[in-house]
């Protein structure tokens, strides 16, 4: 299965390759809590760290198409787990993209995070 994810990921990311894209310094993420179902949509300027949860997040990059082109965003996060009196383990490094967020999941028993968009603020 993940095989597959993998392939289609790659299809996905050769679709960038002749398309026009525009950094963005904020990716619009969503993130859900599965143990209380609480839904939160995070702003993340890139470069800088959030938190939600025990998780520490950085947007590395946020990047979309103009709007001529097929609407897409891509952002590639850093997500690191921090709990008390444990090492932080990294949880996910890797490009997220908006219209497919089950090829570049983050798998995490608590959390989920994927990416709505990115734009600039």
């Amino acid at each position: 299965m993940k095989r597959i994810l993998l392939i289609s990921f790659f299809v996905c990311l050769a679709s960038f390759v002749n398309a026009k894209e525009i950094e963005t310094n904020t990716a619009v993420l969503q993130a859900m809590d599965k143990v209380t179902g609480k839904v939160e949509k995070l702003e993340a300027p890139v470069g800088e760290t959030i938190k939600f949860g025990t998780f520490s997040i950085i947007v590395r990059a946020c990047k979309t198409r103009p709007p001529e082109e097929t609407p897409e965003n891509f952002a590639f996060l850093d997500i690191t787990e921090i709990k008390k009196d444990k090492d932080p383990q990294d949880v996910f490094r890797g490009w997220m993209i908006s219209s497919s967020p089950a090829l570049s999941a983050v798998e995490h028993h608590v959390y989920d995070i994927w990416l709505l968009t990115c734009e600039n603020k």
